[in-house]
């Protein structure tokens, strides 16, 4: 019989829901919001969110390891829920990019303060056998609130501007009233998150897993963590930040609005995917299910280099399924491989690391983009992924 998930995983489950509603009715709206009407460059936007992963790194790194120490999780999940309502304020009033970057970087410092707390404690609260199945239904339930916050966002911007026409590139010009209504309306839909955090506890500690208190506060993590960590890390160089197809999507042609509603096919793709894929880890290892999202990414991002309107709906739809194979499995491998005791802190370096990556891809993304065309950005991408498959392949981590 197939061991039920434990409560707290539920209820992670649907604060990561109600976040990811406030979230993603922001999200697919920041490309645009940040070219055409505040005027910036698609450089600028690989600096605003390269900064903001960073922020994510540095902070969930730190946030992991407090954890540990002190083996509490929630004050750290829910300030980091706190934090992005405030940020998500900022950008209501925003008048120009560096704004923006601030307004982001009060989100994604909260993000930092939650994301290995919440991500140990789903690990704390479950055995390996079942890991894959929490990890999955917690991405399920994430992007589930991601599809319906797209899809809030799509309605209310059809009722506030008609489904305005315009491309997100430097020169055009598109009304913010729409952008900022939004905004308001997600920074107050991000305390729904908040006031769910109050009816998780932690989950008790045994005696074995709480380091004493002359301990010191740093055990090598063993070998494994480090060579699974590797190889995640070669594909984070080549995973940019997902603004730049939200971009290429208003770049070839669709208004705000069906930008708005092709992200929406992204999210439910993701979201139907989740939970199979992280079952479906456990039974027959994660990294086939790795290495088949990688596969995905790299085929989905050559035809965002070709893409045409027509083909960017279902190359959204198919990207989808990249983020679903990859997302959840990656931090189930990572837990997988850290001491129970020390888990805050892997996953902290695995944020940090692979964030880190990300900012480096994200700005390169941007100055390809301004200098040799938004085609090249994403044939750049996709060489890059499927080089990173190639390792992978070559390496053949043993099945886990």
């Amino acid at each position: 019989m197939t061991k039920p998930l434990p409560k707290q995983v539920w209820l992670l489950g649907g604060v990561s829901f109600f976040a990811d509603v406030s979230s993603e009715m922001i999200y697919p709206l920041l490309p645009m919001f940040i070219v055409a009407v505040l005027g910036a460059t698609a450089t600028d936007m690989g600096w605003i969110e390269g900064i903001a992963q960073g922020t994510v790194a540095i902070m969930a790194a730190w946030a992991g390891m407090r954890s540990d120490r002190f083996r509490r999780r929630m004050p750290w999940v829910r300030f980091g829920y706190i934090l992005p309502v405030v940020g998500r304020a900022l950008l209501v009033v925003a008048s120009s990019w560096p704004f923006v970057l601030l307004g982001r970087t009060v989100d994604r410092l909260g993000k930092g303060f939650r994301s290995s707390p919440r991500d140990a404690l789903i690990a704390d609260v479950t055995p390996v056998e079942i890991r894959g199945r929490a990890y999955g239904l917690d991405r399920a339930m994430d992007t589930a609130g991601a599809f319906v916050g797209v899809i809030a966002s799509a309605i209310l911007l059809w009722w506030l501007a008609g489904s305005p026409n315009g491309k997100a590139t430097p020169g055009a010009t598109i009304d913010p009233h729409p952008f900022r209504v939004v905004f308001a309306i997600a920074a107050a839909m991000g305390l729904g998150a908040v006031a769910l955090t109050f009816l998780i506890r932690e989950p008790a500690q045994p005696k074995e897993a709480a380091p004493a208190a002359d301990a010191p506060t740093r055990v090598a993590l063993p070998r494994a963590y480090w060579q699974t960590l590797a190889i995640l890390l070669v594909f984070a160089i080549a995973n940019s930040s997902d603004t730049f197809i939200l971009l290429r999507a208003a770049n070839v042609g669709l208004s705000p609005w069906a930008v708005v509603t092709a992200y929406a096919m992204y999210n439910l793709v993701y979201t139907l995917a989740s939970y199979p894929a992280g079952a479906l880890s456990d039974r027959i290892g994660r990294w086939t299910l790795v290495g088949i999202g990688w596969a995905v990414y790299a085929i989905a991002y050559v035809g965002f280099a070709v893409a045409t309107p027509t083909l960017i709906w279902p190359l959204f739809a198919f990207y989808g399924l990249f983020t679903a194979l990859t997302d959840g499995v990656g931090k189930a491998l990572i837990a997988d491989h850290a001491p129970a005791q020390h888990r805050g802190r892997a996953l902290g370096i695995f944020y940090l690391t692979t964030g880190g990556a990300t900012i480096a891809s994200s700005v390169l993304a941007g100055l390809v983009w301004d200098h040799y065309g938004a085609a090249a950005t994403f044939w750049l991408g996709g060489i890059a992924a499927a080089v990173a498959l190639i390792v992978l392949v070559i390496v053949r981590p043993k099945r886990s």
